[in-house]
């Protein structure tokens, strides 16, 4: 089962995608307006045939939910009126700084970590995601 995951941004969507329990970055989107924005996503979902998609949910740090956060929940409203495909949100909170520090770990030129750090962020979302459920069922 492929399972896709999304950190949204006001100007990019990273997405990522899991075949099993490893999560790994595929694409970013530059944001086209939400219709469009639905239209590319649900599209990525059937060409890697995802069952589930997770969608980061940017809380603030003490755990409540800001104006981003409210933004994101809409959009992944849309996106869950537009498909049979289970939408989730996971918390998200500070996954784009730890992947900006994994690529800068990585040696990677500040070009090429702006083009990857959102699909890398979605990466790390869906991991966390994925680990915990991995965890709920060794229990």
């Amino acid at each position: 089962m492929s399972t896709l995951g999304l950190d949204i941004g006001e100007k990019r969507i990273g997405v990522a995608i899991a075949e099993g329990m490893l999560a790994v970055p595929l694409t970013v989107m530059e944001r086209a307006g939400e219709e469009a924005d639905v239209r590319r996503i649900l599209a990525l979902a059937e060409e890697h045939g995802a069952k589930l998609i997770v969608v980061g949910l940017p809380r603030s740090l003490d755990g409540s939910i800001g104006q981003q956060a409210e933004r994101t929940l809409a959009f992944s409203q849309a996106l869950s009126e537009h498909t049979d495909i289970p939408v989730e949100s996971w918390d998200e909170r500070l996954s784009t700084v730890a992947a900006e520090r994994l690529l800068l770990q990585a040696g990677m030129k500040r070009e090429k970590r702006r083009a990857r750090r959102d699909a890398m962020a979605a990466a790390l979302i869906l991991q966390s995601y994925l680990d915990s459920r991995r965890a709920l069922c060794n229990q």
